[in-house]
């Protein structure tokens, strides 16, 4: 417990440090929000300095950051100087689709990455060469380049899915987001891929699986007791990176597939310079990797009893 209460207060430093460094950046950033609200318009300086009053511009920068860090602490975002709207009902609004992609791509990472990994280890030959090779096309391929490849061979050709939008209701939704979510899990699954197949291999090499099987332990129970669960401790590390960074990843997906989620909205957020969408969307991110990686911790405890021990050890 006390362990969890450090890295809950851990995690509430790097969310105040990173909204700090986010709105820092869109504060410098070339361009200024009252020319983007005015759209290329000619208007007289005094309906500008109206503009930066109304929106508290004019504000020095750090009273600006503590009156939103405030109003975030109690739940409000502002508005967005685009569209008027309140900053927590236009990211609600956004963010199923966004969570229902990662979600899926999370998926499609654990299973296949995992599961080609410890084929791959257990399995030598062709379907050995197959996974190494996939996981070097993943490694290399850009998640935009394979979001193309994948609109044009199975949608535009094939005509088995859709190219853009994401469904309504769960089947639906499941059906259009196929595509985008192979696309946003393809790098992820490379990297569990030859992790998992490395950690497996060197498992097998280990003194207490040699001894099991030396005991008659039946294969089967060899690998699933003591090779594949021993060997997830480093592909857990690796699976938490990789969900964590989906949703930071999604915006490319997003663009590509013309999703209507939270990535898309940040890019034309801080194309425009709304201030109070990118700190929410940013303020989201930093809170979903943080969580996630503390999951992941939490979790070492379960497949490694020793670490659970060390952890509390350390805790007094």
């Amino acid at each position: 417990m006390i362990y969890v209460l450090k890295r809950l207060g851990a995690l509430a430093a790097v969310l105040v440090v990173s909204s700090f460094i986010v709105f820092s950046g869109m504060y410098l950033a070339p361009g200024s929000p009252e020319q983007f609200l005015v759209q290329g318009r000619t208007v007289s300086p005094e309906v500008l300095a109206a503009i930066r009053a109304q929106y508290g511009l004019d504000d020095p920068f750090l009273l600006r950051f503590w009156h939103w860090f405030v109003a975030a602490l109690q739940g409000d975002f502002g508005r967005s100087l685009l569209t008027q709207q309140d900053v927590g009902t236009l990211v609600a609004s956004r963010l199923p689709t966004t969570l229902f992609l990662a979600a899926f791509a999370a998926v499609l990472i654990i299973v296949l990455g995992v599961g080609l990994g410890v084929l791959a280890a257990t399995r030598s030959g062709v379907f050995e060469k197959l996974v190494v090779f996939g996981s070097n096309l993943g490694f290399a391929v850009p998640t935009f380049f394979a979001a193309v490849i994948l609109m044009f061979v199975f949608a535009s050709n094939l005509g088995w899915f859709p190219v853009s939008g994401s469904g309504e209701g769960f089947a639906d939704r499941l059906w259009h987001l196929t595509l985008p979510a192979f696309a946003l899990a393809f790098p992820g699954i490379a990297v569990v891929a030859r992790i998992t197949r490395t950690a497996v291999r060197e498992e097998q090499g280990s003194e207490h699986v040699v001894m099991a099987i030396a005991r008659g332990v039946p294969q089967r129970l060899v690998l699933w007791r003591h090779t594949i669960r021993n060997s997830m401790l480093p592909v857990s590390t690796v699976l938490g990176t990789q969900i964590a960074g989906l949703l930071a990843s999604a915006f490319v997906i997003e663009y590509a597939f013309t999703l209507d989620g939270i990535g898309s909205l940040l890019v034309n957020s801080v194309q425009k310079k709304d201030f109070a969408v990118v700190q929410a969307i940013a303020l989201i991110m930093v809170l979903a990797f943080g969580l996630i990686n503390l999951v992941v911790d939490l979790l070492y405890a379960v497949i490694d009893p020793r670490v659970r021990l060390s952890k509390g050890v350390a805790a007094r």
